[in-house]
């Protein structure tokens, strides 16, 4: 695994009714501090990717749907640089993964339906703390393809 990307699995409670889907506590061991929360839909077969933040480390869970989350180490004195990890997450391996800053990330929608991703970061959104890179580019070795 890439230095600094952690996996949780996450507890469903479940029954007849419903279900309730765990996602980040405050008195977790690896919970540092809020900064936000949103949601990101993608759609089946599309992709938002590249993208990484300077200084925020996100908290992703995929509630609804399922993605394929492509991670990328470019720091250079990490022990696991340009190591390349591939997740799949969603309902069916319910999981929070944790990625620290200065990591590039991408994730494809590989559900039927639309994927929900939900985000508990430790900073408040700021544009100019994060970067992308454009598919095109052609800067992370990996090629996206389609399920």
């Amino acid at each position: 695994m890439i230095n600094g990307i952690n996996v949780y699995p996450l507890k469903q409670i479940m029954d007849q009714r419903g279900k309730v889907m765990h996602m980040l506590r405050c008195d977790a061991a690896h919970f540092e501090k809020f900064g936000e929360i949103y949601f990101s839909v993608v759609n089946p077969g599309m992709i938002k990717a590249w993208k990484r933040h300077r200084k925020m480390t996100q908290h992703f869970a995929v509630p609804i749907g399922k993605i394929r989350l492509v991670i990328f180490d470019d720091r250079e004195k990490s022990n696991t640089y340009h190591k390349l990890e591939i997740l799949e997450i969603g309902e069916d391996n319910y999981s929070l993964v944790k990625i620290p800053p200065l990591v590039w990330y991408g994730f494809m929608g590989i559900s039927q339906l639309p994927a929900l991703i939900a985000n508990c970061t430790d900073l408040p959104h700021d544009p100019d703390e994060s970067e992308s890179i454009k598919l095109t580019e052609n800067k992370i070795p990996y090629l996206w393809k389609s399920e």
